[in-house]
């Protein structure tokens, strides 16, 4: 191989490497992709909706006849003589009019559903938000845990400087107490950042589902509301905490419904065929052989006094009525205040940004003049330790203040109700949870789930 396409063949390789290690890099939408496929949390919530699905299904059973089978046999034996019965058959029983409850029950356990389905998208809202904020948490504690370990080497250096000038007569004891004493403050403070690293590792992998590697920085996630007013007015008309209070509202009124429905008149309609057989000995039985019933009828039942039951249930569930509008006015006051508060730090933090950048440059220019100052005798080491303090305490805010900027922008998505993978175009399928109650509304019969459990 001539030497050019060696140097080609290395350069291509080498553009290889590169490529594929920025390749591997997570990127923030990667994060909140895999957070909602995989994060336990939300796929238990996603459960918990099915199973709120099947009491559609239960109450539709108030519709549908119940169809009993019966069969019996006995043997007995008294002063010599021994006598056997059998009998079996089919009833079936159906409710005519049930003063309404059963359709209640019908409106009630759909509205629960319809509760049920925007408490998930408010749970993978939450769960969203929590993995872009767990993102950027491992982004600012590895920066700040690096930060600390740059200046432990930067206060290492001042220590030796320190040592030095004091070998040859040009500085003092004092001199390196103080570079000593700073640098083991500054042991101590990367060793807490390396923990606190390591701790938001823990919620990422928690949340996301799996270690964080190589992450790449993001920025405020785009698509927010142009003013407070309309993020309040969004708030108010989308999210999904107040659209569940208000289906719980409907679930409520017609549970009230339901109760007041046990104070009128039940009608039922019931038939049944049955076949009996008696035998007796050593005495024959007159009545020795099958006898054939078949029946039908209906019954009325008017409810009189139930022992105040009734009336007590109808008055609890009033109370409960009562309460979930109560709720519904609780979740608008807590979304608005989440609106404000998001919004107050998102713009609190844009503001941040750009003053702790530029307070990062003039201390680290005050640094570098007083570490020249120093070498000419007009500033103490003491001066150098507190510039370079404050120098490392300008990049860590400066690193901070650009993680909150990006996690309000998130909390404001997910306080107006439209923090969403849709909005956000993650690239992954979206769960519907309409499917499954399709599938089992309207079931008459069968144990499997429709996933085949």
């Amino acid at each position: 191989m001539s030497f050019a396409r060696r140097v080609i063949f290395a350069t291509v390789a080498v553009t290889g490497v590169l490529a594929a290690s920025q390749s591997f890099a997570e990127t923030i939408s990667g994060a909140l992709g895999k957070a909602y496929q995989f994060n336990s949390s939300l796929n238990s919530a996603r459960a918990g909706v099915r199973v709120t699905d099947e009491g559609v299904a239960i109450a539709k059973s108030g519709y549908r006849p119940q169809i009993v089978a019966t069969n019996s046999f006995s043997y007995a034996s008294q002063s010599g003589y021994q006598i056997t019965t059998g009998s079996f058959g089919v009833a079936i029983s159906q409710t005519l009019f049930d003063g309404f409850q059963t359709r209640n029950n019908v409106s009630a356990a759909e509205a629960q559903v319809r509760a049920s389905n925007e408490g998930l998208r408010n749970t993978e809202q939450n769960i969203l938000f929590n993995a872009a904020a767990a993102y950027m948490d491992v982004i600012r504690d590895r920066q700040i845990a690096a930060l600390t370990e740059r200046n432990v080497k930067s206060l290492a250096e001042q220590l030796r400087a320190a040592r030095s000038r004091f070998d040859v007569g040009e500085g003092t004891r004092t001199d390196v107490a103080q570079a000593d004493a700073a640098r083991s403050a500054a042991v101590a403070q990367a060793s807490a950042a390396r923990a606190q690293a390591a701790s938001s590792e823990a919620v990422y992998r928690q949340i996301v589902g799996e270690n964080p590697g190589k992450l790449k920085a993001a920025g405020p996630v785009k698509g927010l509301p142009s003013s407070l007013e309309t993020a309040f007015a969004q708030a108010a008309s989308e999210h999904p905490a107040i659209r569940a209070n208000q289906h719980l509202v409907d679930a409520s009124g017609f549970a009230v419904k339901s109760a007041e429905g046990a104070l009128l008149p039940q009608v039922t309609a019931d038939a049944g065929v049955s076949t009996s057989n008696t035998g007796g000995y050593p005495v024959g039985n007159t009545n020795n052989g099958w006898n054939d019933r078949a029946s039908i009828g209906a019954t009325l039942r008017i409810p009189i006094y139930q022992g105040g039951r009734v009336s007590a249930t109808v008055r609890q569930r009033k109370e409960s009525l009562g309460q979930a509008r109560i709720e519904v006015d609780v979740s608008r006051d807590q979304v608005r205040a989440a609106v404000a508060s998001a919004w107050s730090q998102y713009h609190a933090a844009a503001e941040g940004v750009q003053a702790n950048r530029d307070l990062v440059a003039a201390a680290q220019l005050a640094l570098n003049g007083v570490v020249e100052e120093r070498n000419v005798g007009q500033r103490t080491t003491l001066d150098v330790l507190n510039a370079q303090a404050n120098v490392i305490s300008a990049q860590i805010n400066q690193v901070a203040t650009e993680r909150d900027l990006v996690v309000a922008s998130y909390a404001i998505l997910s306080a107006t109700g439209r923090l969403n993978i849709g909005r956000l175009g993650l690239n992954v399928a979206s769960y519907k949870p309409e499917e499954h109650y399709e599938a089992v509304k309207d079931k008459w019969f069968g144990l499997r789930t429709p996933d085949g459990r």
